[in-house]
């Protein structure tokens, strides 16, 4: 697949149901009946459920679980929600390690761990399900990144794209001008300098910094800018040389020789926090980089404006991505009623009322026909940019079996050229022979 391969029926479907309109061309339909589990209403079953978000994220979940447990009064639900992906990986990778009988009936992946707990055989094969998960009502471009050997392990939770937010209060009481669409990383480097001079703090008497960079959220979009796909290729492997990397640490090296950056100690604690948390939403930041689902989580810290990020190529390197998908434990002993709790979290009405984007524009087009009229405000500017990004048609090869570990390493050649212990293409080069190894093993 490129990053132009997708049907042309696939992303009408998706774009007129942002639009307000159902359109189902692009979904097929089922024809043979189920011969999986199915779910016994009279049976007493308990799931347990986990994903990653902050407290908010908790709160709203228990309200749809809750929902969900009033309508299917045979089933009850255990809640183990946890702050960062990481926290959830960390614990799936303990519990996979052991046979997964203990690891969550229903959980959230991202990344490249669809693809590795599903070519490990740790995930449940969706099709077995068919009947209460609905692969089919799913554009084909939305499920790659969780599909194995033509096998669906997971279902996307929603649409989203890597996005510039720009803090306009922050700029305006700096006195410097908002950028625009089209703007290039040396204008983010003069503009973030500006800002991190100023010496401004927030509300809170703390510091104002120019940028809070989130290297690992935005270094695929540059490499999409800089190479014909990106990270990596179709076919699995590394797109990109230690030049690429190189020139990508080079950029935050001159974001901290101007003074946009906050001090290397501050980058590195602050890799983990979930986005309630970060500099950008608690007024500290002027600029950061994230995922358009966070709009409405970053508008805390000040009136928002969300941009393609800066680009030196005619490319914005923006695609289109699931936020997270939802899976079901190949252990489960309830796959059935696991598979009825996801889909309820991802088609019935009530919920998605409740859920509306905060993990992303719906892909299942009926779903979004539903979330997409009850969206105002930053949620609607950036229900607005998915569309746009629709539009491009950028579609990124999924993150293989291997990459894993691509955020902590890109982290770690950040800090090692912050704290000055490597030179960037020194980082970079240590960033692809890691990943390139990881890769190879698979």
């Amino acid at each position: 697949m490129t990053r132009t391969a997708r049907s042309t029926a696939a992303k009408a479907a998706f774009g007129a149901a942002l639009a307000g309109t159902i359109v189902l061309a692009g979904c097929t339909s089922q024809t043979d009946a189920p011969s999986g589990p199915t779910f016994d209403p009279d049976e007493e079953i308990t799931l347990e459920m986990s994903w990653w978000g902050d407290d908010n994220r908790a709160a709203l979940f228990d309200e749809v679980i809750t929902a969900f447990e009033a309508e299917y009064p045979n089933v009850s639900v255990t809640q183990t929600p946890v702050g960062s992906p990481d926290d959830l990986f960390n614990r799936l990778a303990t519990d996979f390690g052991g046979g997964g009988t203990t690891a969550p009936d229903l959980f959230a992946l991202g990344g490249a761990k669809p693809q590795e707990y599903g070519s490990a055989g740790a995930l449940y094969d969706l099709s077995e399900v068919e009947e209460y998960a609905h692969v089919a009502d799913y554009p084909e471009f939305s499920l790659t990144s969780a599909t194995v050997d033509g096998t669906v392990y997971g279902l996307p939770t929603g649409g989203n794209a890597t996005a510039a937010f720009v803090n306009v209060d922050i700029l305006e009481q700096a006195g410097v001008d908002i950028p625009e669409n089209g703007w290039t990383w040396d204008d983010l480097v003069e503009i973030a300098g500006e800002v991190g001079s100023a010496g401004l703090t927030n509300a809170q008497g703390q510091p104002v910094y120019g940028i809070d960079m989130r290297s690992a959220d935005i270094i695929g979009t540059f490499a999409a800018q800089e190479t014909e796909f990106g990270l990596y290729t179709p076919e699995g492997e590394l797109g990109v040389d230690a030049d690429t990397i190189a020139k990508f640490y080079e950029i935050e090296l001159e974001l901290q020789e101007a003074g946009a950056l906050p001090d290397p100690t501050v980058i590195t604690a602050g890799v983990a926090l979930p986005p309630d948390q970060q500099l950008y939403t608690l007024g500290q930041a002027a600029i950061t980089f994230g995922y358009s689902n966070l709009i409405g989580t970053y508008s805390g810290g000040g009136e928002t404006l969300i941009l393609t990020p800066p680009s030196d190529t005619d490319k914005t390197g923006v695609a289109l991505l699931p936020s997270a998908f939802w899976a079901i434990n190949a252990a489960s002993e309830h796959p059935a009623a696991a598979a009825l709790l996801m889909d309820w979290f991802l088609t019935e009405p009530s919920a998605l009322e409740l859920i509306k984007d905060t993990r992303g524009v719906p892909f299942n087009p009926a779903s979004a026909e539903v979330v997409a009229p009850l969206l105002e405000g930053p949620s609607a500017t950036a229900a607005e940019y998915v569309q746009s990004v629709l539009d491009s048609g950028e579609v990124a090869p999924p993150q293989p079996n291997g990459g894993a570990n691509m955020n902590q390493y890109t982290q770690n050649g950040e800090a090692e050229v912050l704290f000055g212990r490597l030179s960037p293409q020194e980082a970079a080069q240590a960033w692809v022979d890691s990943l390139s190894s990881d890769l190879e093993r698979g």
